[in-house]
């Protein structure tokens, strides 16, 4: 099975995605790790990938193409993916397919975690991390149990460069500006499905779930 995972940033996709590995034995693969972690091994794309970001160039898409397929030929994905925080543009969607292809697997499924602005806002304004461990809380659905300091390890927690409220304003408006394409696309494959992300975390699963339940089913 291969699923995708898409939605504004703070919409959840991290959480339900290790929900569904879980219930499915599938992996996650979250290009934002990957991405990174090719960077620090030092694979070969990885180091094309440190060229362009050490001169603060946008990473071109053929590269963070080669990345995705690195991490998807790995013997671990064999059985399942989840797929989170790609693609972002057409030409991505496009090249992703032929990527699939290559590799002899395909997408079963798109799912969208719709979820309203200012719940994003508010999800990523009040999240913390800390800097220790990245154990995540949020000032006001998951608090520590002391103020600013770790449950886990007693490191400090901060908030994320990229959880202020200018800068989520600024991804949300990136976001809006490029998903109703994709949705376009997917829908015409017959691939797309919408989970409503302001429910309950077990509660919005139940949705994916039944979506993919009954894909399998048909399938």
């Amino acid at each position: 099975m291969f699923v995708v995972l898409m939605g504004p940033p703070g919409a959840g996709k991290g959480t339900q995605a290790e929900k569904l590995c879980k219930e499915f034995g599938l992996i996650h693969v979250a290009t934002g790790d990957i991405f990174r972690n090719a960077v620090k091994e030092g694979t070969e794309m990885g180091k094309k990938a440190k060229a362009y970001m050490d001169k603060g160039e946008l990473v071109p898409d053929e590269i963070v193409l080669g990345i995705v397929k690195e991490r998807l030929s790995k013997a671990d994905c064999a059985n399942g993916v989840v797929l989170d925080g790609f693609p972002r543009t057409i030409q991505q969607a496009e090249a992703l397919d032929q990527v699939l292809e290559d590799l002899k697997m395909k997408i079963n499924m798109v799912i969208i975690l719709d979820i309203n602005e200012d719940e994003v806002i508010d999800r990523l304004t009040g999240r913390r991390v800390c800097s220790n461990c990245g154990a995540t809380y949020h000032i006001k659905y998951n608090p520590p149990k002391v103020r600013n300091i770790c449950d886990y390890c007693s490191g400090e927690l901060q908030q994320r460069s990229d959880d202020t409220i200018e800068t989520v304003k600024d991804r949300i408006k990136i976001y809006n500006n490029l998903i109703p394409p994709l949705i376009d696309y997917y829908e015409q494959k017959g691939l797309f499905q919408k989970a409503n992300g302001s429910n309950l975390i077990d509660c919005v699963f139940a949705e994916i779930d039944s979506f993919l339940q009954k894909k399998v089913y048909i399938e």
